[in-house]
């Protein structure tokens, strides 16, 4: 047999173990493919609902440590309290910062125009091809003049800005707190003993 028909051959051959694969596969296969899709559409829906029930307790959870306890401990003047199993609670001060993105560029021009310009955070995003590696190490204003689409972004982190509104509230500086979306409350934490869950 020459290599030509050896080839036919073999292509005959896969062909019809190609075919008796599909056949094989048969309706219990089929069936199974049906069952998992079912399964992955309840898993789906589980984790929606999980999701959404630590949501929930997340809100509780806050409700309790950030209103109930600290409303308590203020009725009852207390300072801390030792529960039974040795660990302690405590009603400490938290404060918090959480400006609306419409108010952004006011919260940034006013940290800026105050001195506090330093916590602003500029960060410049460059997209390149392939094989641009050499441009891409270039600065934004090489990449601009180019005619690359540059994009700037500008923010104070999260922690920074949370500590920015301690220090200001602690030192008693004024600033406008409702255009930081900031709050000063307080928090009930419960600390834990060794061998205590």
């Amino acid at each position: 047999m020459n290599d030509f028909n050896m080839l036919g051959v073999l292509e005959e051959e896969h062909e019809k173990t190609a075919a008796s694969g599909v056949e094989g596969i048969g309706q219990n296969a089929l069936a199974s493919v049906a069952d998992v899709a079912r399964q992955m559409r309840l898993q789906e829906q589980e984790v929606g609902l999980a999701k959404e029930a630590l949501k929930q307790a997340e809100t509780e959870m806050r409700r309790l440590t950030d209103d109930v306890m600290p409303t308590l401990f203020s009725e009852l003047g207390l300072q801390s309290f030792k529960l039974e199993d040795g660990s302690e609670l405590k009603v400490k001060q938290t404060y918090s910062a959480t400006p609306l993105v419409a108010n952004r560029p006011q919260v940034y021009q006013w940290l800026h125009d105050n001195g506090y310009g330093d916590l602003i955070k500029n960060t410049v995003f460059c997209t390149f091809g392939r094989d641009e590696e050499e441009d891409a190490k270039q600065f934004y204003s090489m990449a601009e003049s180019r005619g690359y689409c540059a994009e700037t972004k500008r923010e104070v982190h999260a922690s920074t800005l949370r500590a920015f509104v301690k220090e200001r509230v602690e030192a008693g500086d004024e600033f406008p707190m409702e255009l930081f979306g900031a709050w000063v409350g307080q928090r009930a934490t419960v600390s834990k003993t060794k061998g205590v869950k």
